[in-house]
């Protein structure tokens, strides 16, 4: 299983950055430009990745203030889990922490590496900048 990880701090309550991302509707405005037909409802949403695959992923675990994971709901190039974690930096702000895990073989994490770790690295540096 390849892990790929990426965090920011925020200057907001993790109860704030939870609600924000406990909403898949939400996860839109934290896509990259290569992200199209974007459908979303509060629990699921599917696109579509320039060049590359569709998808659609659901939230299948939710741990209210710490965390949440999403998983595909139609079978993807390879098995993948998008998760978020929220703890308090004990400074009343939020660590958010993006994690990828996909189970890749050495071709595909050739290829695919990079584009989930600018993915996870585009989506954190995106939520410091919708939840100003």
């Amino acid at each position: 299983m390849t892990v790929i990880e990426s965090s920011v701090e925020l200057n907001l309550p993790v109860e704030k950055v939870y609600t924000f991302l406990a909403d898949m509707n939400n996860h839109q405005q934290l896509m990259p430009e290569n992200i199209y037909n974007w459908s979303s409802t509060t629990d699921d949403a599917s696109f579509t990745i320039q060049n590359m695959a569709k998808l659609a992923i659901k939230i299948s675990d939710r741990v209210e203030n710490k965390e949440l994971t999403a998983i595909p709901t139609e079978k993807p190039p390879f098995d993948v889990e998008l998760k978020w974690t929220v703890t308090d930096n004990g400074n009343g702000g939020t660590v958010a922490k993006h994690i990828i895990s996909a189970d890749l073989n050495m071709m595909m994490k050739m290829l695919a590496v990079k584009p989930l770790q600018n993915l996870a690295d585009h989506q954190t540096q995106r939520l410091t900048e919708v939840l100003k």
